[in-house]
């Protein structure tokens, strides 16, 4: 058997109630060990491929003391038009590109990177083209021992990927199956109309799960119940894992994220949904499925069946992006089922999708410190050719979010406090809607040698 048929053979063990150990969110021997154990051998997602169009742009990712330089080389859409190189002169060891005051990372242009020590001087390809005073090394610089080091770097989605392990497997291979299922989303095509970040207190795990699940939703955002339940499923996918609603017979298409408002009058509670959404969140929607949700009562008849609703719904809104020129993928409504709302890349992405729109998240450690992490969210949706906004990664203080997710943020400090008193005697996810977070607790051990998920007896 492979070593990924191991894992998935493993994690289906995770349908049985399980309880987790709170060293991972709390423990600082544990954080410090993530460094090398965890984050230096995975697959992370650190740009979007249309932050870098030009060659000599370049974007850079920090994860913990590591950071990488990710620079477009040459044209073209593939990771042959890419370089990434571990962002450190290998002179004197000084970080070669330095991230501004109050900004989330580097962006710009540069025909050559310079050291701002001693002015080594490095071109695109990472060789190093320029030492004052290189003879006073006796000939003992050879190219090998001035480049840049290298890391692997590789696209899909339309993001950029970087994996810090020298021998790390090809990027397809550790997304599957989630990039085969998201493919026909044609994700790639998206542009962010936002993209916040934050530095949280809590672990970056809390925060992850606070997102990775629909068991909350009826708690901590209980005015959605006003349009329908949000009952939902969790899935182990080897090393990530995908969530759904529950749906009714005849409306699986429902399970994924352009949900049908519930009641008894699907037309009303569909445009409540949406236009609340978008007012509130700010996510998970366009102005185009608003308007086209706001039209339904008036379109269509009162008693019109609750599939019928959500097709004509879908068709309209399609249409109206058709004629400003938007022209979203077909897939399939088993196959939109199957996918669900979103999914978890292990291990710390999750990315919302929908034919039209996306959220995604992102969480990281901050400075090893157990209680803190940076938060990302954005938003994307497709626009019309030469329409997309430019928008930068923006730091926004937690109560200026919208107002959904604050709620949320309300749960990741207190949960953060609250698996630290004496009393606390472990997670216990639900086996059904929260597997997500079983799932993730079981990969992290399998790198980190600890904290594999106890069943109940």
């Amino acid at each position: 058997m492979t070593e990924m048929g191991k894992i998935v053979e493993a994690a289906d063990e995770l349908a049985a109630p399980v309880v987790i150990g709170p060293e991972a969110y709390i423990s600082e021997e544990y954080a410090r060990a993530e460094a090398a154990k965890l984050w230096r051998k995975v697959w992370l997602q650190a740009g979007r491929l249309e932050d870098i169009p030009n060659v000599g742009d370049f974007v850079t990712y920090d994860i913990l003391a590591d950071s990488v330089i990710i620079m477009r080389t040459a044209e073209g859409e593939g990771a042959g038009a890419l370089r990434a190189f571990h962002n450190v002169c290998t002179h004197r060891g000084r970080r070669l590109i330095d991230t501004p005051e109050g900004k989330r990372n580097a962006r710009g242009n540069k025909a050559s990177i310079v050291c701002g020590f001693h002015g080594w001087t490095f071109d695109r390809q990472g060789k190093c083209t320029y030492i004052e005073h290189q003879e006073d090394w006796q000939g003992k610089l050879t190219d090998e021992r001035t480049a840049l080091g290298k890391v692997h770097v590789d696209t899909w989605g339309g993001w950029l990927w970087i994996n810090l392990d020298p021998d790390a497997g090809p990027l397809r291979d550790y997304l599957e199956p989630a990039a085969s299922l998201l493919d026909p989303f044609e994700l790639q095509n998206m542009r962010p109309r936002w993209r916040k970040w934050v530095i949280f207190d809590c672990n970056w795990k809390v925060s992850m799960e606070a997102f990775n699940e629909t068991y909350h939703v009826a708690t901590t955002h209980p005015e959605f119940m006003e349009f329908g339940q949000y009952r939902g499923w969790a899935r182990n996918q080897g090393l990530h894992s995908n969530i759904g609603y529950d749906a009714p017979k005849g409306q699986e298409e429902d399970q994924a994220k352009l949900r049908l408002g519930a009641g008894d009058d699907p037309r009303i509670s569909t445009a409540e949904m949406q236009a609340f959404t978008w007012a509130s969140a700010n996510t998970n929607t366009t102005m185009t499925l608003v308007n086209a949700a706001l039209r339904l009562k008036d379109e269509l008849p009162e008693g019109t069946p609750a599939p019928e609703v959500s097709r004509h719904w879908l068709a309209s809104a399609r249409a109206d992006d058709e004629k400003r020129g938007v022209f979203w993928p077909v897939v399939a409504p088993e196959h939109t089922a199957k996918t669900g709302t979103s999914w978890q890349i292990f291990p710390n992405t999750q990315i919302g999708h929908a034919v039209n729109n996306m959220l995604v998240y992102h969480y990281r450690p901050y400075k090893g410190d157990p209680n803190k992490c940076i938060f990302e969210a954005a938003v994307y949706e497709l626009y019309p050719e030469g329409e997309a906004p430019e928008t930068e990664w923006e730091y926004t203080e937690p109560q200026d979010w919208p107002s959904v997710l604050q709620q949320d943020f309300n749960n990741m400090t207190a949960v953060q406090e609250g698996m630290k008193i004496s009393g606390f005697r472990g997670t216990l996810p639900n086996p059904y809607m929260e597997r997500t977070v079983s799932s993730l607790h079981y990969n992290l051990a399998r790198f980190m040698g600890t904290g594999t998920p106890r069943k109940i007896d």
